[in-house]
């Protein structure tokens, strides 16, 4: 079970590395081998599938985001804690926007799924 103190320590720490455009940082959130579901990697990667697999591939594909949109920048609106998952609802780029994380027994995490408002 992840405590809300916990979730709310990842997401701070999460879309803090982002907001720095800190991709090492970013990166050290997540497994070597973790998968990535994001809408958006159907036309930034040209994969069908929306889905990107491995730390090297997701790191390209974070590159070309972070290089397309100097301003990012995210704001947290809500942490939803879970038995093994975090949810951060936050206003991006994209709009409102909303990634799912699911960890690892060492605090990882080995998949996220991004949604964005239509």
């Amino acid at each position: 079970m992840i405590s809300s103190d916990a979730a709310e320590r990842f997401a701070d720490d999460w879309i803090a590395a982002w907001n720095a455009h800190d991709l090492e940082k970013i990166l050290s959130h997540y497994t070597d081998d973790f998968e990535m579901s994001s809408p958006v990697i159907v036309s930034f990667m040209n994969e069908p599938s929306g889905k990107l697999k491995g730390k090297a591939v997701v790191s390209e594909y974070w590159s070309k985001a972070l290089g397309k949109f100097p301003e990012l920048r995210f704001e947290k609106l809500h942490v939803l804690a879970g038995t093994n998952s975090v949810t951060i609802v936050y206003h991006g780029v994209r709009g409102l926007s909303a990634e799912v994380f699911h960890f690892n027994d060492q605090g990882k995490v080995y998949a996220a799924y991004a949604h964005y408002a239509p």
